[in-house]
């Protein structure tokens, strides 16, 4: 069961990559995973020192990962591949693990929808919980309050509209090309983002089961 997530900028495909985590248990990997698991000194000298991290040393770390005997039964992605580049690579790198390309789902959003959900975004930083202050259906029945453990939220830095649009460019340009490279591939699969994350998962749900009639 080896899951790869697609989506543009605050479509919620972390969030859903650790619900697919806990419905069928298999790790959840994500880039930002991959990179604070470096341990290389000199690796982490030149990250903190602002170079870009190569799609290279990204597939390394990845390959790195799935050797690990959690990724037996598969995994979800989450952030990788980014782009074309890290596409073929990673079906070079499935070839040499003997792994198969398994199925890709691209959580689709509006522009417009997406950018309430960054904006209006705040998390709890005691048990991690998120809500939207300017979403009704996921927001907080206290504004600025947490309805699991009564915290008060906060808001990320870079939730603005600023970022968001600079994110959603690199999206479109760098990212969003994937979709037509796994369509000619034939695995992908596609779900709208729900109302609530709940929604979301039931669609990511049904495509699992038809594609591995496990669940």
């Amino acid at each position: 069961m080896n899951i790869v997530l697609i989506a543009p900028p605050a479509a919620g495909k972390g969030s859903q990559a650790k619900k697919i985590s806990k419905e069928y248990q298999i790790p959840h990997i994500s880039t930002g995973d991959l990179l604070r698991n470096i341990k290389d000194e000199n690796i982490l000298n030149e990250l903190k020192s602002g170079k870009f991290v190569s799609d290279e040393l990204i597939t390394n770390l990845l390959k790195k990962r799935l050797k690990q005997t959690d990724c037996e039964n598969g995994y979800v992605l989450d952030g990788y591949p980014r782009n074309l580049k890290q596409a073929e690579m990673y079906e070079n790198l499935l070839k040499k693990l003997n792994k198969n390309m398994g199925i890709v789902i691209f959580i689709n959003i509006e522009k417009e929808e997406a950018i309430k959900r960054m904006v209006g975004r705040r998390t709890c930083p005691n048990c991690g919980s998120v809500f939207n202050e300017l979403i009704e259906t996921i927001s907080p029945k206290q504004k600025g309050i947490c309805d699991n453990c009564g915290s008060k939220l906060v808001k990320r830095h870079d939730d603005n509209e600023e970022t968001f649009n600079k994110r959603f460019e690199n999206y479109e340009k760098v990212t969003k090309p994937l979709i037509k490279y796994y369509e000619e591939k034939g695995n992908i699969h596609y779900v709208n983002s729900g109302l609530t994350p709940e929604d979301t998962f039931e669609s990511i749900k049904k495509i699992i089961g038809g594609a591995y009639d496990k669940h």
